[in-house]
């Protein structure tokens, strides 16, 4: 008789199963980690390659969306809630492992995906890229995560308000604390309000449409999307909003470029700068940061309707042909060139209207690039400023005397707004510029909540719109 034990039979090696919609935001978040590249710049294709091979329906597209710009967004409260389930430091975890582990936390805490199957899929992702020994580490992980919903992950990882209130929010929010920091500064007020901020930052943006005046109508556009997908714009004039999302690239109008999808923060701002009013001849545009396009556009479509000319200058040769491509077929008279508004090839007092749409730390469209806020670094902000005190202070020059300067940024951060446009008409750094305020709240209707003035501070959550500013000047002498 054999008393050996009896060996368990051999389980025979399951090749892992590829998940192509997982994978694909796997891909996504690599790209973005990899080469520095923009979720909404790398995703479109990822969707579009996979819906050629006839991978992927819309319900498909929309999860895989979801996997990408939530796990973006909630970053830095998932990688507390990872630190607490591992026994190494975060910085030791390899990146790849760690966008494995996020996507699953997102699926996990931030969706209505069943326990088991987003616990399943998330280590079957990670045998597929990560190979066999990582994906036992990712099952391990994410086994600790399911001990506690998000609600409870937070009040073990965050830190209490009252002990440090800005790293509480930091955690609570998914923001780097120079962040909470600089928009708390920015905002004013109490909790409440930067919580709203912070909490809006982190909601899909709705995709809003602007219908460029003499070229479409916002019927045409609602038409053209349907009842049930179609809404007012909150403010502007031009507006429509796309209720249930959807490829706006689909429209007749998006595609013959007499519509545009532009954030209504940005209509509003090209609308005032054209309704301000001017002392004498109001026919010489410009745009001096006018890449990729949206704002020249509009401006375009709005100076033809009053037999005025736009020309629009971009210093970056590939976002000067955007800009070409935006204006193609617009009726009245415009010219595209390439030139640095630091250093411009126009003469000093040319032109009646002038847009200088300022490069910035772009604080404040979080919500449609979720990824930037974890590049930014406080720092970042002293290389911007003497970039956008001389594009100011040639836009000032280039004016004539009685004509109007529009400084805008699309950045709450006071050192991008207000300071610059102090430091500029004070002369600091340069010689002092005659001009004066004048008060943008008027020249935006119907919109509330626009401080004390002269100057405008858009926000996320009062006004359903990225968190542009605007400064109007007149130069005077």
């Amino acid at each position: 008789m054999n008393d050996q034990p009896r060996r368990r039979p051999h389980k025979p090696h399951r090749r892992p199963q590829k998940d192509p919609v997982r994978f694909l935001a796997f891909e996504a978040l690599r790209a973005v980690d990899e080469r520095d590249a923009y979720a909404n710049l790398v995703l479109p294709p990822l969707l579009k390659k996979a819906r050629a091979k006839g991978d992927f329906d819309s319900r498909d597209a929309a999860l895989a969306t979801e996997l990408v710009y939530g796990t973006l967004r909630r970053q830095g409260t998932y990688d507390a809630i990872v630190a607490a389930c591992i026994d190494r430091p975060l910085r030791e975890v390899d990146p790849p492992v760690l966008d494995v582990l996020n996507m699953g936390v997102h699926q996990l805490l931030g969706t209505r995906i069943p326990t088991h199957a987003a616990v399943s899929a998330s280590v079957e992702l990670a045998r597929v890229v990560l190979g066999e020994g990582r994906a036992k580490f990712v099952n391990a992980v994410l086994r600790k995560v399911t001990a506690h919903d998000l609600d409870g992950w937070v009040e073990k990882v965050a830190p209490s308000y009252d002990e440090d209130a800005e790293d509480h929010l930091s955690v609570v929010h998914s923001h780097p604390r120079w962040i909470v920091s600089a928009l708390w500064d920015a905002l004013g007020g109490g909790r409440a309000g930067i919580e709203d901020l912070l909490e809006a930052d982190n909601e899909r943006p709705e995709v809003t449409l602007a219908a460029r005046p003499g070229r479409s109508t916002t019927d045409e556009l609602a038409k053209a999307l349907g009842e049930d997908n179609s809404l007012p714009g909150r403010w502007s004039p031009y507006a429509v909003r796309m209720a249930e999302g959807g490829e706006p690239g689909a429209l007749e109008a998006v595609q013959e470029g007499r519509a545009g999808v532009q954030d209504e923060g940005s209509q509003l701002v090209a609308a005032a700068l054209a309704a301000a009013p001017v002392e004498g001849r109001d026919t010489r545009w410009l745009d001096g940061c006018a890449g990729p396009g949206g704002k020249a556009a509009l401006l375009a479509a709005l100076a033809a309707g009053r037999g005025a000319a736009l020309l629009a200058a971009e210093k970056q040769p590939h976002r000067a042909r955007l800009v070409e491509r935006a204006l193609a077929g617009n009726p009245g008279p415009y010219q595209v060139i390439t030139a640095d508004g630091t250093r411009p090839p126009w003469l000093p007092g040319t032109f009646d209207r002038i847009l200088m749409d300022v490069p910035c730390s772009g604080l404040g469209a979080l919500r449609r690039r979720p990824e930037s806020r974890w590049r930014r670094r406080a720092e970042d902000l002293e290389a911007f400023a003497p970039l956008q005190r001389g594009l100011l202070r040639e836009a000032l020059k280039a004016v004539r005397v009685g004509g109007v300067v529009g400084y805008a940024t699309c950045s709450p951060h006071l050192a991008e707004t207000r300071v610059v446009v102090e430091d500029v008409l004070k002369g600091r750094g340069g010689e002092p510029v005659e001009a004066e305020w004048i008060d943008a709240r008027p020249l935006m209707p119907g919109v509330p909540a626009l401080g004390e003035g002269p100057d405008v501070q858009l926000w996320p959550h009062l006004h359903g719109t990225d968190a542009m500013y605007l400064a109007l000047l007149r130069r005077t002498g």
